[in-house]
Parts: C-alpha cells; sequence; structure tokens
C-alpha cells in the first residue's frame, strides 16, 4: 500500500510518499481503508519536526483516520467488514482509576493512535476494534474525519469541564482553528453569548457566519480592551484558550471577575507566569484538559449525525501530497480543518 512515513526528524520534506508492507489484522484488530484523515498541528507537525510524545520512527502520522473496514481479526465481533467507522484515537488502558471513573482523557498509561502506533497516512491502517466509532450516515467520511480531535476534545473543555451555559460570555480563541470553529459551534448551542477572536479579518468574519455574535481581530485590536468594551466593562465568564504563552497573559486579562479559562494548547508556548494574587482576587478558575472522553465522543458524533454541529472543512489534499498539506496547516491558512483523502 502507499503511505506517507517520516524515518528522520526535520521540516516536511521529510515526509515520503512510499510503498510499505500492508497492516493485518490481530487478535482485537481490524484493518479499515482509509477515505479520510485529518491534518494536525501538534500531533502532526510538531511530532515530525521535534519527535515529541517518544514517537519511533519511521513513523506514519495520522490521528483520526474514517473509512470502511475490510479485515476483522480473532475475538472482534462489533464490527464487520463493510461498516463505516471513524478511529477514536486516545487509547485508553480501561483499568486504572481514572478510566473506571469515565475519565479516560485521564488515563495513566495513554496513549495516542498516530503517535504512538501508526496512523492513518496510508491507504490502510490497523486499530483496536474497541476504538471505533460508527459514523453516521449523514457523514462524510472527510467530515466524520474533522471531528475527534477538534470537536470531542472542544466539547470536553466546553461542556464537562467549562461548564457553559446560556448565562455566559464565551471567548473563542483562534477561532479560525478546528478547535476553535468547533468551540464557536459548541458554546452557541448551549445558549451562549459568544466572542470569536482570530488573526485576520477574513477568519473573524466567517467565524461570524457560524454564529458568534461578536468578533475580535486580535492581531489588530487590544484584546482584552475590546472584550471588555463588548461586555460593559465585565469580561468574559468563560475563556476557551488553545493557543499557549503568546497569547496567555490577554487571555487571563479578559476573564470576569469569577470566570473560567479552559485549555488544552501550546502551541503558541508551554512557559508562562502567572500572578497568583491576581487571580484568587478576581476568584478565577484556570482549568485543564487532556483529549476527551469515550461520552465526549459519542456526544459529539450524535449532534453532528443529527445536523447540529457542522463539521467545517477548510480544504481536502491526495494523500500524496501531505507535505503541502501540512506546509498550509504551518501557514495558518485554513479555516476549519485540513483533510487527506487517500
Amino acid at each position: 500500500m502507499k503511505a506517507v512515513i517520516f524515518d528522520q526528524f526535520g521540516g516536511p520534506e521529510v515526509l515520503q510518499y512510499r510503498d510499505v508492507p500492508d497492516p493485518v489484522a490481530g487478535s482485537g484488530e481490524v484493518v479499515i481503508q482509509v477515505r479520510a484523515c485529518s491534518v494536525n498541528r501538534t500531533l502532526d507537525l510538531e511530532v515530525r519536526e521535534k519527535g515529541y510524545f517518544g514517537v519511533k520512527l519511521p513513523h506514519i502520522s495520522g490521528e483520526d483516520p474514517a473509512g470502511i473496514v475490510v479485515q476483522v481479526g480473532p475475538g472482534v465481533s462489533e464490527v464487520k467488514p463493510g461498516d463505516r467507522v471513524v478511529i477514536n484515537p486516545m487509547l485508553w488502558c480501561d483499568e486504572c482509576r481514572p478510566c473506571r471513573r469515565g475519565q479516560e482523557n485521564g488515563c495513566l498509561g495513554i496513549r495516542v493512535f498516530g503517535v504512538h502506533t501508526h496512523g492513518g497516512y496510508a491507504e490502510y491502517t490497523k486499530v483496536p476494534a474497541r476504538q471505533l466509532i460508527p459514523v453516521p450516515s449523514a457523514l462524510s467520511f472527510p467530515e466524520a474525519a474533522a471531528l475527534p480531535l477538534s470537536y470531542a476534545v472542544a466539547w470536553n473543555l466546553l461542556v464537562p469541564l467549562g461548564q457553559v451555559s446560556p448565562q455566559d460570555v464565551v471567548l473563542i480563541q483562534a477561532a479560525g482553528s478546528g478547535l476553535g470553529v468547533a468551540g464557536v459551534q459548541i458554546a452557541k448551542l448551549k445558549g451562549a453569548r459568544v466572542i470569536a477572536a482570530a488573526g485576520s479579518d477574513e477568519k473573524i468574519e466567517r467565524a461570524r457566519a457560524l454564529g458568534a455574535d461578536f468578533v475580535v481581530n486580535y492581531a489588530k485590536a487590544d484584546l482584552p480592551q475590546e472584550v471588555k468594551r463588548l461586555t460593559d466593562g465585565w469580561g468574559a465568564d468563560l475563556v476557551f484558550e488553545n493557543i499557549g504563552a503568546s497569547m496567555w497573559e490577554r487571555s487571563v486579562a479578559c476573564l470576569a471577575r469569577g470566570g473560567r479559562l479552559v485549555t488544552c494548547g501550546t502551541h503558541g508556548g508551554s512557559q508562562v507566569s502567572i500572578d497568583i494574587r491576581a487571580l484568587y482576587r478576581n476568584c478565577v478558575a484556570l482549568l485543564f484538559s487532556l483529549g476527551a472522553t469515550r461520552q465526549d465522543y459519542a456526544e459529539v458524533f450524535r449532534l453532528a449525525g443529527a445536523g447540529q454541529l457542522k463539521a467545517v472543512i477548510d480544504r481536502t489534499f491526495p494523500l500524496r501530497e501531505a507535505r503541502a498539506a501540512q506546509e498550509y496547516l504551518a501557514g495558518r491558512k485554513n479555516f476549519g480543518k485540513v483533510i487527506l483523502t487517500p
């Protein structure tokens, strides 16, 4: 089969489109024919460049492929050849205390499909059968591949963690990213008023079209000042922060008294300083999370299948153009997800 593989860390030029052996399903595994796989900044671009998370070489990236089951291994009964599926990329042990509590994203032995295993930048891939999510008939394969690592994660941050409500004003940072477009939709679905912030006029207008009540270009405007102006001096009750150090101080400065900040991203840097006194005087909460739970994935696919969440896809590339897809994403040109289609 054809796959995109790299055997050294570095720039996008290390990606090679070449023949590799076909995967074979072992006990409890299935092989799927990949029809679509999303491109992700941290787990694809930064892993390829810096070798994060102990990835082993040679490596095939791609965390959330969607496709058709073509082979099932011994002991698999929950799916059959021909089923339309997408992969839940969080590989849990199902045995530790967080897993037993339904907090699988806090698993003590958590791994990620496509990072700690070969992934979906290929014509075929194999995966544990328990990681498969049925794709609703209303969704295309690119739409299904767009959901796991953006929409389920955004749901986890905003709903169970951030407790978003109709009483909230929610600031969505990086509103043009995969997480951002998901965050805008989820906050609106829950009845909140949404301020969408992004670094270009084109992106903020597209965020407005998604349902944002207010928009701010943080490349041009003083973001905390604009948020306070739009909220009559109050600030945001909930800040959806998924960038990291480059926006951290501005994100914290946007919080209302008693506000909450939820975050899962550090592609803008991971080292920040915190004024503890200012935080406790304003009774704010900083909440952190990794990935999403099994329940989050199920809810997002239910809502997307019912048309209540829309998978926003900026552009698709054929598998052989994975380098161009990663370069496009690195240039921050996208609004929504970038998808590879073998």
